[in-house]
């Protein structure tokens, strides 16, 4: 499918807010309400748009600890590759998966409520993932497209 600006201002004002009225998202990019919903419905069927979330906070503070991981796998046949991606589904902490170039095979974004969560999460799941080799973990301290908090 292919897409145009309005198309890609949807996108980015439904990434904002995913619970915003129509009527507001149809005034932002200059559509009908009835029309702006017909595009969204089509980006819907065409597999675009894949689906909505609610993001929660987690821990006392009220904020998840986020780990980004990359994996490398022992071999990268489809089989290993399905089996490994069939594995990851049924662990809702790891919130995005990614197939990649370069030197880890795989990029996931992981979310936890404490580091030592993520430490049970890495000895008792990532580690045992099928096909994994090497799991190398990064701790993101903020979110840099979110306002600071003052402490």
């Amino acid at each position: 499918m292919t897409l145009d600006d309005r198309d890609r201002a949807l996108l980015r004002l439904l990434r904002l807010d995913a619970r915003q009225p129509n009527a507001a998202l149809a005034a932002a990019v200059g559509l009908s309400p009835s029309a702006c919903l017909r595009r969204v419905k089509l980006l819907e069927d065409r597999g675009v748009i894949r689906g909505y979330t609610v993001v929660t906070g987690g821990a006392e503070e009220g904020e998840l600890v986020h780990i980004l991981v990359q994996v490398t796998l022992e071999r990268q046949t489809e089989e290993c590759l399905g089996r490994f991606e069939a594995a990851v589904r049924a662990h809702p902490e790891i919130r995005e998966c990614f197939l990649m170039t370069g030197a880890a095979d795989y990029w996931l974004r992981v979310s936890v409520a404490t580091a030592a969560e993520y430490e049970v999460l890495h000895t008792e799941v990532l580690s045992r993932l099928p096909g994994v080799m090497r799991i190398h973990s990064s701790f993101a301290l903020r979110d840099a497209l979110r306002p600071r908090r003052r402490r």
